[in-house]
């Protein structure tokens, strides 16, 4: 195994992919050497490719709770009784005091993110694309949204707006999706996905791990994402919230996350591989390790329901393992 894995990582880094065949005969290794040896080599590929600058962002949850799609993980779906705060869209100002606040803990991207399917409601859209202007124009910070769906007329409005990033997520593989959701459909994802980039926006978009999906699913997921061509992947892993379906799964096993880093960064050499959601309740004390393991972007803060880590700790591991958060770096 470890002949192979050193095989692929030095086609990797002449430029070459690997193919679908070696991600899955990669992502069924269980012993420990084998999943240390991977994650070794991933750091090796992250360090070529992307160096030592670790990307960070914050989010708003500026819209929350009361949607009406059934994401199985999802607290905010109005499928199920969660005691999260719901509240409509909150008003530009307080968009433009969390953008500080994202400013203020060393973010150098911040989401305005948004619950339900869409953000076409033609109030709510403008209030968006008003705090949008203002960010650009004097704020020091990349912004990005999350509204759900987009049509071609939303997305030019966002992009006319000044918007430089759209997030909107696939959430696990195309064979699995119907176990997640039932009021949408996978190509309906796609479809905001091309949207997007047709539209001239860069795209992040990733998903989550821990809801049932099988080894191949998460190496046919992270196929589906390199035939978008996106560029920065978040990787969020189930912390179950009570009152939704999902709220007794078992949890991912730390040595696993590690490997589904890995593995990704081996199909996405070039790519922002960021660490999202789940990452404190999952990794625990191995935190650290997710760098290593190819990682080179995390969300830092809160994130739409739960709370986060202390981002100054979050900044410190970064420098600790001799890395470089992007907003200390020159070059953005």
């Amino acid at each position: 195994m470890l002949r192979l894995i050193n095989n692929l990582t030095k086609n990797i880094l002449k430029g070459n992919d690997i193919s679908f065949d070696d991600a899955i005969h990669i992502s069924k290794i269980t012993e420990q050497k084998d999943i240390v040896s991977l994650i070794s080599l991933a750091n090796i590929i992250r360090f070529e490719f992307k160096g030592l600058v670790i990307d960070t962002c914050a989010i708003i949850n500026a819209k929350s709770g009361q949607c009406g799609e059934d994401c199985k993980f999802c607290s905010q779906s109005s499928h199920y009784h969660t005691d999260i705060e719901k509240y409509p869209l909150v008003e530009k100002e307080t968009i433009l005091e969390k953008a500080k606040d994202a400013i203020n803990i060393n973010a150098n991207r911040f989401g305005i993110v948004v619950s339900g399917r869409d953000a076409n409601n033609i109030n709510d859209l403008k209030t968006i694309c008003n705090a949008i202007e203002d960010i650009t124009s004097d704020l020091m910070i990349s912004g990005c949204a999350s509204l759900g769906v987009l049509t071609e007329e939303t997305a030019l409005t966002l992009k006319k707006a000044g918007l430089k990033r759209y997030h909107h997520n696939l959430e696990t593989a195309e064979s699995f999706f119907p176990n997640v959701c039932t009021t949408h459909s996978y190509k309906e994802r796609v479809n905001t996905v091309k949207i997007a980039k047709k539209t001239g926006f860069e795209v992040c978009c990733g998903g989550i791990f821990g809801i049932g999906e099988s080894q191949t699913q998460r190496v046919e997921f992270a196929f589906a994402l390199k035939e978008l061509n996106v560029d920065s992947i978040p990787l969020n892993f189930l912390n179950p919230y009570p009152g939704t379906p999902l709220d007794n799964a078992d949890p991912i096993h730390p040595m696993d996350i590690l490997k589904i880093i890995a593995i990704f960064r081996f199909i996405h050499p070039t790519k922002d591989i960021r660490i999202c959601g789940g990452r404190q309740k999952n990794l625990r004390n191995t935190q650290a390790l997710m760098y290593l393991a190819g990682a080179n972007a995390v969300m830092i803060g809160d994130y739409l329901t739960v709370p986060g880590s202390d981002p100054v700790e979050d900044l410190q591991l970064i420098e600790d393992l001799m890395l470089i958060p992007r907003s200390k770096n020159i070059s953005q």
